[in-house]
């Protein structure tokens, strides 16, 4: 009898594991095979995803309750797949996310160009429930598959020149058709500083609810700033680079006086086009009162300190 698997950008509302069944962890191995999930078949998955459902979980993680499958892989921003929210989930699809490498260059004393396999190979993956919020006032709380950024930024050695940390997405019109349009200088880059890239809380993702990371949602890896607004948080990353000096980033660029770059999770710094004070939690009724933004997302406690004596409202 022939075996259907399905991509998953095709797989109906439906057939998604519901959270209950997640959280449940037995009940989600033996459900997985009917559900049409990516874990349906070994044959599927490279040999560090095949344990995912069995992920030891962050210590940071959230309590709050989860978005579901559903909302976290159809309302999405990758402007490389169209601008709408919902472009993402249909236009990238068909887009490939494996091989892939990426190069490491600047100042370090290990660069070079790794296979993605190796680096999550060598990685300590955990699960991080971590909430993110979108600079249009919108967040969601996902169920990450990833592991800690410094750990895999200290591999390759930085120096004491390493002041800063430049991401970079993947630039391929053909597979990217959003990248067609000159609505945003690409590819895509993003910044951190050292020590906020070394701090304990960011994290490259390489899944979701358990599964391999959806195209949509920044396959095949992606960074995951929680405190921060969530284009900080780039996707499809090809390149890393160590810098001296602060790293030109795309929204920066492109709207500078909209978006810093720190671009942290402030609610007594406006948007000069609307006020961050309130956030909605994509999935609730729209009659239902907004959320009160936290500063920093919640996650003051953990890097608080690595803006002590800033002035927030002018390096927003």
């Amino acid at each position: 009898m022939a075996i259907i698997i399905k991509k998953q950008a095709d797989i109906k509302p439906s057939e998604i594991t519901p959270q209950s069944v997640y959280l449940d962890r037995r009940r989600f191995m033996q459900q997985s095979l009917v559900t049409g999930a990516l874990l349906a078949t070994d044959a599927l998955l490279p040999a560090w995803a095949k344990r995912w459902p069995q992920l030891p979980a962050s210590q940071f993680n959230t309590d709050e309750t989860l978005n579901s499958f559903e909302d976290i892989t159809t309302y999405n921003n990758f402007y490389e797949f169209g601008t709408s929210k919902s472009d993402p989930h249909r236009q990238a699809k068909d887009f490939d996310p494996r091989p892939w490498t990426i190069t490491v260059e600047g100042e370090c004393d290990k660069p070079g160009t790794f296979d993605l396999e190796d680096i999550i190979k060598q990685a300590s993956v955990q699960e991080y429930i971590y909430r993110l919020r979108c600079v249009e006032g919108w967040s969601m709380v996902i169920p990450w598959v990833g592991f800690s950024l410094a750990d895999m930024l200290k591999r390759f050695s930085p120096n004491s020149r390493a002041k800063y940390v430049e991401f970079t997405t993947l630039l391929d019109k053909s597979r990217m058709p959003g990248q067609k349009r000159r609505v945003l200088r690409w590819p895509y880059v993003e910044g951190l500083r050292i020590d906020e890239a070394m701090n304990a809380l960011p994290i490259m993702a390489v899944g979701l609810y358990g599964e391999l990371l959806p195209n949509q949602n920044g396959a095949p890896i992606r960074l995951v700033v929680p405190w921060k607004y969530g284009f900080k948080s780039i996707k499809s990353i090809v390149k890393i680079r160590f810098m001296e000096t602060q790293p030109a980033t795309t929204w920066n660029l492109s709207a500078p006086k909209e978006y810093g770059f720190y671009s942290n999770v402030n609610p007594n710094v406006d948007h000069p086009r609307w006020s961050q004070k309130k956030e909605r939690r994509i999935g609730e009724a729209f009659w239902k009162p907004k959320h009160a933004t936290k500063i920093y997302n919640g996650y003051g406690e953990q890097v608080a300190h690595l803006y002590a004596g800033m002035n927030l409202k002018k390096y927003f």
